[in-house]
């Protein structure tokens, strides 16, 4: 009987151990559905209340109190943006071509640096990466940055978008460090099979490096619709080259001006028929950052795949 007993002693102790671990396991699991439901409601009730507000009647919005839902519906402010203006859709359409053609010139010059910074047999390599690095620490400052700009002849001109920023110092570095952890024997039997090096690094190279380019890809893309600083500085005498960002925050300005209405007027290119009178700076403020934010909003689950993957293999293989 002793014996039975001792026996089943560690097999109890066993069973104990399983359920203290299995409790631990449903304590973890609910605290970490506790902690992630917070944190979805924190991030996406901004959203979700300036889509709320844009959609809402202006003259209701005034009064406040909307929090998840329009409380009376209205396309006003959308209608006044998209179709009684013509400086939205017009810089919109802007952003979307500097985006475009900002990404389509910057990944290949891109690539073609930090592929020739991982040629082991290219003796200005690491001085070439130094420089590189160097960028990123070290800029020229804003006013000569302007004198250069103004002495190319860059002002007022679409290339101030796409040729300035075309070549990035992080974005080098990220695709070399992928690059990197090809196989060099991959390049050097290609090689002695007689293929040039641009053979190499657009046939070999770039379908390997999918992943760090479609991440490179969404960096630039975003930091180029994004982008309104650069349109104030060269471009802000120009109409016909003003981004939507730049026009946006014109609005965001109009809003904390004492005649808002008149600003915003003025913003979305009112012919002064009393039209833009119609809405608010609230519900158009809400309006205008959701279509700056929807492109971005509906590319990125697409990208996502390949910009996790891009960015955890390029850290490993540097």
């Amino acid at each position: 009987m002793a014996s039975n007993a001792q026996a089943q002693i560690p097999g109890g102790r066993m069973a104990l151990g399983r359920i203290s671990a299995r409790a631990e396991n449903v304590i973890f699991d609910s605290v970490n559905v506790v902690l992630m439901l917070f944190v979805c409601i924190v991030t996406l009730y901004p959203f979700i209340n300036t889509v709320a507000v844009s959609f809402n009647d202006s003259t209701d919005a005034v009064r406040g109190g909307i929090y998840l839902w329009p409380r009376v519906f209205s396309l006003k402010s959308y209608e006044t943006i998209l179709i009684k203006t013509s400086a939205i859709p017009h810089s919109a359409m802007i952003s979307a071509l500097r985006a475009i053609s900002g990404t389509l010139i910057s990944i290949p010059l891109s690539m073609m640096l930090a592929y020739v910074m991982t040629r082991k047999d290219y003796v200005l390599r690491g001085l070439i990466t130094k420089l590189t690095l160097f960028t990123l620490y070290v800029s020229g400052g804003l006013i000569p940055t302007f004198l250069t700009f103004r002495s190319y002849g860059l002002m007022n001109s679409f290339l101030v978008y796409v040729l300035p920023p075309a070549i990035s110092g992080f974005n080098v570095l990220v695709m070399r460090s992928y690059i990197a952890g090809i196989p060099f024997e991959l390049t050097e039997s290609a090689k002695m099979d007689g293929a040039s090096e641009y053979r190499i690094l657009f046939t070999i190279i770039f379908p390997l490096a999918l992943p760090v380019i479609a991440t490179i890809s969404l960096f630039i893309s975003v930091n180029q619709w994004n982008q309104w600083f650069d349109t104030m500085l060269y471009c802000s005498s120009t109409r016909n080259l003003s981004t939507l960002q730049f026009e946006l925050k014109k609005v965001l300005d109009s809003a904390n001006s004492m005649s808002g209405d008149a600003v915003l007027a003025e913003a979305l290119g009112s012919s002064g028929d009393g039209s833009s009178g119609r809405v608010t700076t609230q519900t158009i403020r809400a309006a205008m950052t959701i279509i700056s934010v929807v492109p971005i909003a509906c590319v990125y689950p697409f990208l996502q795949k390949y910009f996790v993957k891009g960015l955890t293999i390029g850290a490993v293989k540097g």
